[in-house]
């Protein structure tokens, strides 16, 4: 931004927060002060004196009000094409051929740029101003023509389609132009047989000036003279970005130096049936300044509870490292009437939804003063929801009618899903994200099913859903925490992403099912020993294992929290359980380096169940007084290797030194 343009913007921030209401209310509106009162028709030259609070309301909306400055040009841009839309409504009511001067006239928006006079001139051929309407609409700040005509038409009960595409609502956009301008000219002539052409000057300072002008032609034309320093917009490059950039869908076409610069049409106001895949993919890559294609295409339109327009994309292309970052912003544009309000809107869609492209489009979003801040935070929630859960309904559909199609796309986007469900704080909204998780299962080695096909599946008695974390499906059936309910035949889930269970913990259940980990199931229904009394066949007996216990709670103390038995073992010599399996992980992976082993393992109160039918826990309990050094090796090994098993283990080449001295201690007699 140059020198002068950035000073434009370092006066009175409190403009900024300058509040949405109607200029009516005068608790929250900008005043409405004439600059001046009108001179009669027949005087040549009209000059009037700002009054020195009008020229300082004026110096903050035109200087302060906008945090970007090239916004003048959409400013300017839509009150030209409000103009343009009052013409059309205006022809198509009135019967009376002779009440409109050249009522066929081209309807459209013209800028010049023109470099070594440093001029740049927006043009259009709309509805025009008497002398009266100058003074009203430009000689009083905040005071809307659009927004008076809007409500002439409410008083006159016409259709909301008559007023659909006017876009002003707060009449200060005009004075934008002084933000880069030195001196602002308009030309004009109202849209009647008689009307006279008219010129209106400032320079924004002292005065202004209403003058005849016979070279005025129908509609208006504004003359901007620009700054030195701003002289970048009098460059036609320059003007095209930012047309595209904000004013791309206007309704009219709009001719730059006599080639028109908004060619692609406003898809998501059209006839979904009317829309090529052609159009849908040149769309696409204009808004995301993308090469893919959409994967998939959500165009949704609603009046209830709010009024939205909306064209979402779903990316064909895996997601960028930007998007995987929660800081990245959302990729969804947010305009009003076909103007752009934001291009990267916050709160628009959840931070889960940051990898959709589209634009929304809602009269009823509450903006502030300045057309690019959005207001009433109950409003944003409302919308947010609603094209949300459209979006979750949508994929919902997309899985059940193109299921190989959403398995491509879960695969690539399945990391958002599971975010959404761990940063919702809706349970309602978790649950219906949970619809579109796919996991594998131990009743399924060559696909993924849902959770609603587990549910389908098992007995409507059984209460739990039970899922087991693993690396990969060779580790996970041969788990130890899998042997029991292996044998059962029980229907386990099967989570390879280490954040998974994590997202089963949050959602906690699932209809009426509680999620629960298979490490949660051993622990719950792992028996007191002193109850059992006999551990099967070729096993120790229970006064074995009475004795065994106590001996390994001393070589493990500070360590273990307990050491007990359990039948729910078959090849495996020990298991460890904890509490809360995925949250002792998920603290394992990213805190416990900050604390010294005996805390964590406080903080853990892992417990180490045995199974009295293993060889090596047999050969331990002989050990423990023929070979009393050997036996505490193994005991830490064993140990060891459970903490390894259960994924516990902050760094696994800490077994080395351990593994070393136990094999060193085996071999002592070979």
């Amino acid at each position: 931004m140059t020198r002068v343009c950035r000073q434009a913007h370092r006066t009175a921030t409190f403009a900024l927060s300058l509040p949405l209401q109607q200029p009516q209310s005068p608790k929250t509106a900008l005043p409405q002060r004439r600059l001046a009162t009108a001179a009669p028709e027949s005087s040549k030259l009209d000059k009037h004196e700002f009054q020195a609070e009008t020229r300082q309301l004026l110096d903050i909306v035109a200087r302060s009000l906008y945090s970007d400055h090239e916004v003048f040009v959409r400013e300017l841009i839509s009150n030209a094409s409000d103009a343009l839309e009052k013409f059309r409504y205006t022809a198509l009511s009135t019967t009376n051929e002779g009440q409109l001067a050249a009522r066929d006239r081209p309807l459209e928006i013209r800028i010049t740029t023109d470099k070594p006079q440093m001029q740049l001139i927006i043009q259009d051929t709309g509805i025009g101003m008497t002398r009266e309407e100058l003074v009203n609409n430009l000689g009083t700040i905040a005071r809307s023509g659009s927004k008076q005509f809007l409500e002439e038409l409410k008083q006159q009960q016409q259709p909301a389609q008559a007023s659909s595409n006017i876009i002003g609502q707060f009449g200060v956009g005009f004075y934008s132009a002084f933000i880069v301008a030195q001196r602002v000219e308009v030309y004009t002539r109202a849209a009647t047989p008689d009307a006279v052409g008219l010129c209106w000057s400032t320079d924004g300072s002292g005065t202004y000036t209403i003058r005849e002008a016979e070279e005025a032609e129908h509609g208006t034309k504004i003359v901007l003279h620009l700054k030195t320093d701003c002289r970048e917009y009098a460059d036609e490059d320059r003007i095209r970005t930012v047309i595209k950039k904000y004013s791309n869908f206007v309704g009219s076409p709009i001719l730059l130096n006599g080639k028109q610069a908004n060619e692609i049409k406003p898809l998501w106001l059209m006839d979904p049936q009317s829309i090529s895949k052609e159009q849908h993919q040149d769309f696409y890559r204009f808004i995301s300044n993308s090469f893919d294609s959409p994967r998939f295409t959500l165009h949704y339109n609603a009046d209830v509870p709010l009024s939205i327009h909306a064209l979402l994309y779903f990316p064909e292309g895996k997601p960028g490292l930007f998007e995987m970052s929660r800081d990245g912003a959302t990729g969804v544009a947010l305009y009003t009437r076909k103007v752009l309000i934001q291009s990267k809107t916050e709160h628009l869609l959840p931070k889960w939804l940051r990898f959709i492209k589209g634009v929304v489009d809602s009269e009823d979003i509450p903006l502030n003063l300045s057309r690019e801040l959005l207001q009433n935070n109950s409003l944003i929630r409302k919308l947010s929801s609603v094209i949300s859960s459209r979006v979750i309904r949508f994929l919902q559909e997309r899985a059940k009618k193109q299921p190989e199609e959403y398995e491509a796309f879960y695969r690539d986007y399945g990391l958002f899903l599971k975010e959404g469900i761990v940063t919702s704080s809706d349970t309602s909204e978790k649950e219906e994200i949970a619809k579109l998780l796919r996991f594998e299962s131990s009743k399924s080695p060559s696909g993924r099913i849902s959770l609603d096909d587990y549910y389908k599946e098992v007995s409507a008695d059984q209460k739990d859903i039970y899922y087991l974390a693993a690396p990969n499906r060779i580790l996970a059936e041969s788990s130890p925490y899998y042997e029991s309910l292996k044998k059962r035949n029980e229907l386990v889930l099967f989570c390879y992403e280490p954040y998974d269970e994590l997202v089963l913990m949050q959602l906690a259940q699932y209809k009426n099912k509680k999620l629960v980990s298979v490490e949660k199931e051993m622990r719950n229904q792992s028996q007191d020993p002193a109850a059992l009394q006999d551990f099967g066949e070729g096993s120790l007996s229970s006064t074995e294992v009475d004795s065994l216990l106590p001996w390994l709670q001393s070589q493990l103390k500070g360590q273990v929290a307990k050491v007990k038995a359990t039948t729910r073992l078959d090849t495996h010599p020990c298991v460890i359980t904890v509490e809360e399996m995925a949250a002792a992980r998920h603290f394992i992976r990213t805190q416990s380096h900050q604390l010294p082993e005996e805390n964590r393992f406080a903080l853990l109160q892992p417990e180490l169940e045995i199974n009295p039918k293993h060889p090596i826990i047999k050969k331990l309990f002989s050990l423990r007084t023929s070979e009393p050094e050997l036996a505490e090796l193994i005991a830490k090994q064993l140990f060891a290797n459970a903490m390894v098993g259960a994924g516990l283990a902050e760094d696994p080449r800490m077994l080395l030194t351990n593994m070393n001295s136990l094999l060193s201690k085996a071999l002592e007699k070979y």
